[in-house]
C-alpha cells in the first residue's frame, strides 16, 4: 500500500499560478502511475493530469497546455504546476496512484486507481 498526502493549495485570483505536491510513503513508485483529479461541489471527479511509470502523461482538455505534471519516484514526490488558473479550476485536488496503463485514456479514469490522498483546496476568484 502506498499512502499520499497532498499540500500547496491555496486561494488565487485569476491567471495565478499555484504549485501543488503529492509526498507518498508506504510502497515505491516505480510500479504505480500517478495522477491528479479535482472535484468542485455538485461535479463529478475529474482527471486533471496522469503520469505513467514509463513518464508518458495525459492531460484532461481543460488544462492542457497550462498545468504541468512531473514524477520523482527516488523522492516519492508527484507535482502538479498550474499557470494562468481560471474560475473553473477551483475544485478539491486530488493525488492518486494506481495501475492504469495501456490506452493512454486510463490514466485519468477514476476507475484505475485504489489510493488516494485526502485533497488540497484550489480557489479561484476575484
Amino acid at each position: 500500500a502506498v499512502r499520499l498526502v497532498e499540500s500547496g493549495g491555496n486561494s488565487v485570483q485569476p491567471g495565478g499560478s499555484l504549485t501543488l505536491s503529492c509526498s507518498a510513503s508506504g510502497d515505491g513508485l516505480s510500479r504505480y502511475s500517478m495522477a491528479w483529479f479535482r472535484q468542485a461541489p455538485g461535479k463529478e471527479r475529474e482527471g486533471v493530469a496522469g503520469i505513467d511509470t514509463n513518464g508518458d502523461i495525459k492531460y484532461g482538455v481543460s488544462v492542457n497546455g497550462r498545468f504541468t505534471i512531473s514524477r520523482d519516484d527516488w523522492q516519492k514526490k508527484i507535482t502538479l504546476k498550474m499557470n494562468n488558473l481560471q474560475i473553473e479550476d477551483t475544485a478539491m485536488y486530488y493525488c492518486a496512484a494506481g495501475v492504469a496503463y495501456g490506452d493512454p485514456y486510463r490514466l485519468l479514469q477514476p476507475y484505475y486507481y485504489n489510493n488516494w490522498g485526502q485533497g488540497t483546496q484550489v480557489t479561484v476568484s476575484s
